[in-house]
């Protein structure tokens, strides 16, 4: 079978090795006659791939006991809202940074539940970017700060991390364990799954352990992450697919080299830059020093040519390649497990496309 490339911000690309491992683990998981996805999730076999999980991403992220590792349910748009409903007090001010789609999701939903003061916002700006420290009016006192570190939709990444006095909360959807960063600067991280870690299906919540004692009495419990800590992310049935496949992908990870990946994923970013910029028929819709490695973004010179590039792109093997449907355009995600020989392949295409019909 030739596999196509796929290009989609998610589902998105899993590694292959980690694709064929559990296809010959789906049947029977390690001789025990089933599926790991029939196994009770609290059964030995079960519970060994839950340990193994928390602790490769601990040991990715150099993390020790003060913090916990919690696969959730709800992807991370639920910790929209479970964010202020466990830290954000009565009385208390939320900061947030606006840089585009998925941050203002964050502040709506942040905004029915307590008090928000956008600290600062370039959401909308064309060239998109991401703020800068220096323009952020931070709230004294603030309960955190959240930030959106790379816009799967608009292309636009933090590259590096503002240092705040309150807790750094942030949503890593779209970029979390494709680069090295010091992890403890961070009061909570999230992120959606099915982007750069596994299959649709969950989120990995990361979190100092003291934030939880903040939760109100009147949360729900499962919306507690006091709950999930206490149960060790099992108080209702788990989704033990997807942390198996993560569990997988985090092995993949320590294997390969979290510097070695980076490294190529700023590689594969820049073979697409290079090509945009090289260019007068693409144009690139991030600022050049905001560009992520994860999400690249352009424009053609007309909708029809984009629709056209698309289709043709289709046919060739080439999947996902249409921008959100809220910026149209073009958008190729080349997220961890994206190929260099899909971007190379993609690269060639987009110069005879040009040539074709520039």
């Amino acid at each position: 079978m030739a596999r196509t490339y796929n290009f989609s911000a998610g589902p998105a690309t899993l590694p292959l090795e980690v694709l064929e491992e559990a296809q010959r683990e789906l049947l029977d998981y390690q001789g025990t006659g089933m599926s790991i996805m029939e196994h009770s999730h609290r059964g030995k076999a079960y519970m060994a791939v839950h340990e193994e999980a928390i602790a490769n991403t601990k040991e990715l992220l150099g993390l020790g006991d003060d913090y916990a590792v919690l696969f959730l349910q709800g992807g991370a748009s639920l910790q929209f809202a479970m964010i202020p409903m466990n830290l954000l007090g009565a009385g208390q001010t939320a900061d947030y940074t606006n840089s585009g789609s998925w941050a203002a999701k964050a502040i709506k939903e942040a905004k029915l539940l307590g008090h928000v003061n956008v600290a600062a916002d370039c959401g909308k700006e064309i060239p998109t970017r991401v703020p800068l420290a220096s323009e952020m009016n931070l709230t004294e006192g603030a309960a955190y700060v959240h930030i959106t570190t790379n816009e799967t939709i608009s292309g636009a990444q933090w590259k590096s991390f503002p240092k705040t006095d309150a807790p750094l909360v942030a949503d890593m959807s779209s970029d979390i364990l494709s680069r090295p960063f010091n992890a403890q600067d961070f009061g909570l991280i999230y992120a959606g799954a099915q982007k750069n870690l596994a299959p649709a299906g969950m989120a990995l919540v990361i979190m100092r352990k003291d934030l939880a004692d903040r939760v109100p009495a009147n949360v729900p419990s499962m919306l507690k992450y006091s709950t999930h800590i206490e149960n060790d992310s099992m108080f209702n049935t788990c989704p033990c697919f997807t942390i198996y496949m993560y569990m997988l992908v985090t092995r993949w990870i320590k294997k390969t080299g979290l510097e070695t990946l980076y490294a190529r994923n700023v590689d594969k970013a820049a073979r697409l830059y290079s090509a945009i910029d090289a260019s007068d028929f693409y144009k690139g819709t991030a600022v050049p020093e905001c560009r992520s490695d994860m999400n690249v973004t352009w424009r053609l010179p007309s909708e029809e040519l984009e629709a056209t590039f698309v289709k043709e792109a289709l046919a060739e093997g080439f999947s996902g390649l249409k921008g959100h449907r809220s910026v149209g355009g073009i958008r190729a995600s080349i997220y961890n497990a994206f190929p260099v020989e899909g971007v190379d392949a993609l690269v060639s295409f987009m110069k005879d496309f040009e040539a074709r019909n520039g």
